[in-house]
């Protein structure tokens, strides 16, 4: 075998001192220092170049200075490969919420688009069914506080100011509970190959449109969207987000376009949906909390301008956080897999 020297050594060279600059890291970076799964498989194949690279050069006796670097180069990745190191775990929950549930959410994003629109498919039922046939009320809506004239509804509201203060603790874990319960069973049906998922979504889209139809109808726009904007800008998103897991789990089940056993394409889906169900659950704690009190507070306790401007700023927040966090690292790979892989 004839080994062209120079142009070994100038191919190799960027991915040697990639893998140095990444051993340099983690040698250095202490407890603190890990990585995410990227830049681990990133590093597994900078140490199978370099082995291969070593492999080539010790065939030959000349440029001991390349071969002592390649030599020295694996030595390091194989311990860093093989070691056991241990992380700051205090730390393990907050990086999985920041990086590894918006970063879940973009990998299967294209089952959130489809269960926003089963949801604003049903919202659009569920309003033209209410604006057509008030006598439906009582079949669509499954809270009696609903079923009455919404004009007469906020009056006594803004009469109160909002619900009894010592009832809230007690009305937000009871509203947690529900509808995180609601949200694993919007996950759990999508082993129905997604179609008990799409109903879910279907039916609590027609709940929504109901209410807004039934409550724009009445000229009571302003009440209706400083009541429901504070707590619904993230638990509107969240139900979408389970429903979103739900028809993950569908499509690994149906498997289109994919030709893997379905085990292993239920066992790649796996991680994604744990990590979207609990990202959704984390969402409805604080939902419950903004819904129990703040939501249930009316004029003249709180004004409404004040309760729409936080709804708009969370949801702005919310969806920043779903759109931009933790793709940090994952631009970094992407920059650095044009030189490898």
């Amino acid at each position: 075998m004839i080994l062209d020297l120079h142009h070994f050594v100038q191919e190799g060279r960027p991915l040697w001192d990639e893998l140095d600059a990444l051993l340099l890291r983690l040698e250095t970076g202490g407890k603190r220092a890990c990585l995410d799964l990227e830049e681990a498989k990133r590093l597994h194949y900078l140490y199978q170049r370099a082995s291969a690279d070593l492999a080539r050069v010790m065939t030959f006796a000349a440029e001991p200075e390349i071969r002592a670097h390649l030599e020295s180069l694996v030595g390091r990745a194989y311990g860093e490969v093989h070691r056991h190191r241990r992380t700051d775990d205090r730390w393990a929950v907050w990086r999985w919420f920041v990086a590894g549930f918006p970063g879940a959410f973009r990998r299967r994003l294209g089952s959130f688009w489809m269960a926003v629109v089963a949801t604003i498919a049903g919202a659009a039922f569920g309003a033209g069914a209410v604006l057509f046939d008030p006598e439906a009320k009582p079949v669509l809506l499954p809270f009696d506080h609903l079923l009455g004239n919404p004009a007469d509804r906020v009056a006594e509201e803004e009469r109160d100011g909002g619900s009894d203060g010592a009832m809230h603790a007690t009305f937000s874990a009871s509203l947690m509970t529900h509808n995180i319960r609601v949200a694993i069973l919007t996950l759990a049906l999508g082993i129905t190959w997604g179609f008990g998922t799409l109903v879910i979504i279907f039916y609590n889209g027609v709940i929504l449109g109901a209410v807004v139809a039934d409550y724009i109808a009445a000229g009571q726009t302003t009440f209706l969207v400083g009541w429901l904007l504070p707590h619904g800008s993230v638990e509107i998103p969240a139900f979408l987000i389970a429903g979103q897991a739900g028809l993950v789990l569908g499509g690994a089940l149906i498997g289109r376009g994919d030709r893997a056993p379905m085990v292993e394409r239920l066992r790649s889906a796996g991680p994604d949906l744990a990590t979207l169900i609990g990202g959704v659950a984390v969402l409805l704690v604080w939902a419950g909390i903004v819904e129990s009190f703040l939501s249930q507070y009316h004029e003249p306790v709180l004004p409404y301008a004040a309760k729409i401007t936080f709804g708009a700023v969370q949801l702005t927040l919310l969806a920043a956080f779903l759109i931009l966090s933790g793709r940090r690292g994952t631009l970094l790979t992407a920059r650095r897999g044009g030189a490898g892989a």
